[in-house]
């Protein structure tokens, strides 16, 4: 690895820790040794990059710091761009048109050497048939994001109709469909609503009154529980 890349890379790990991270940590991750870490640190803190450390705690990258854009190694731009078209063969028309507009921004402004990732990738995504919903996901992705309640009439399996008020937590997506998990106030519990068993949905003025981070940790919480339990019948039925 050339040293350019290696200060790179030392400033994406950084980027991506949520604390110190120790030469050995830094070393380990780039297959060198806490002899060049240690050096490369020392160049990047000289050309002003905001690197705090301390003796024996390690390296933290200070909060505000931005790279030249688009600074991507060959394995970063393929996931890039199989991303993207991962997204542009799957995702609601708005999502996919997002996608195939990101590639052509990327083919712009990547160093010629490069260009070839994105005009004719290394990589592929198998044709499916788009997915049916009878509600457009972007309305869901912008509840959640504005954190605001919906009320929502869906149809499940059996045919039978309701009509609850729920707050959206994630959206996940599949080769052949969606599904959005929520907090249900009829149910007063997690759910899981697939998006082509919708019938509408309205999203309510009402915020929604627990904290994103902390809705998502019960959210989490409940699905290792879930997991755990059906885990464990698994075993005793076994």
């Amino acid at each position: 690895m050339r040293k350019a890349e290696r200060l790179f890379e030392i400033v994406q790990l950084l980027r991506r820790e949520n604390g110190p991270m120790s030469a050995q940590s830094i070393a380990q991750e780039l297959g060198s040794s806490k002899r060049s870490v240690y050096r490369d640190v020392a160049a990047l803190m000289a050309q002003d990059v905001p690197i705090r450390g301390e003796a024996g705690v390690g390296y933290v990258l200070e909060k505000g710091f931005d790279m030249p854009p688009l600074m991507l190694t060959s394995d970063e731009l393929d996931a890039v761009v199989l991303g993207a078209h991962w997204v542009a063969s799957r995702g609601e028309p708005d999502l996919a048109k997002a996608a195939l507009n990101l590639l052509a921004k990327i083919e712009a402004v990547v160093p010629e050497r490069l260009r070839g990732h994105v005009l004719e990738p290394v990589t592929s995504v198998a044709p499916v048939v788009p997915a049916s919903e009878g509600v457009n996901s972007s309305v869901l992705r912008n509840a959640i994001r504005m954190r605001r309640k919906m009320t929502l009439h869906y149809e499940d399996d059996n045919g039978a109709r309701t009509s609850r008020v729920i707050w959206p937590i994630l959206l996940g997506y599949r080769d052949t469909g969606r599904i959005l998990a929520a907090w249900c106030e009829l149910r007063a519990g997690f759910r899981y609503f697939r998006t082509d068993r919708m019938i509408s949905a309205d999203t309510l003025k009402q915020r929604i009154p627990e904290n994103a981070l902390a809705l998502r940790a019960r959210w989490r919480a409940a699905m290792d529980q879930e997991r755990a339990s059906y885990e464990k019948q698994l075993r005793e039925d076994g």
